[in-house]
């Protein structure tokens, strides 16, 4: 399995987007809109307040009714953040997702600075990936008449 620093490495051209709590949900969706993402974290003295995502907004603002302007994310965002480490594997973070119905996993080192964020799009193309080298190696074994490939 794929530790979670590699994942993010592999993803290194992206910045992980933010929002602070006071900020309306209009600009949270704005950026959202703009960077072509789900989620955002809710930064607050560069500390994870929370994270707020796209059913975040259908959930609490739109089908109550209420404005997306007017609408502080702090008043919308989950503050309960589960995260991982870098040095989680891939199949954890999947586990930790399934278990409790989440898309995005900040990733945050020991000293609690943060280190990236990692949605299941990103776990289901490593797992692709994975599976890809393996299949391409059990090829090369029977096609190579049984010797194991070097």
């Amino acid at each position: 399995m794929t530790a979670v620093a590699d994942i993010l490495k592999s993803k290194a051209h992206q910045g992980v987007y933010s929002v602070a709590p006071s900020d309306s949900m209009l600009d949270a969706l704005r950026l959202m809109a703009d960077k072509g993402i789900g989620a955002l974290l809710v930064l607050e003295e560069g500390r994870i307040a929370g994270i707020v995502t796209e059913r975040d907004y259908a959930r609490k603002v739109a089908l109550l009714g209420r404005t997306s302007g007017e609408t502080r994310v702090s008043e919308v965002m989950t503050s309960a953040v589960r995260f991982v480490r870098p040095a989680q594997t891939s199949g954890q973070c999947l586990a930790l997702m399934s278990e409790n119905r989440l898309r995005h996993l900040p990733v945050v080192q020991e000293d609690g600075t943060l280190a990236g964020l990692i949605s299941i799009g990103d776990l289901v193309k490593d797992v692709i990936s994975e599976q890809q080298f393996l299949i391409e190696q059990m090829e090369q074994y029977i096609i190579g008449g049984g010797t194991r490939p070097a």
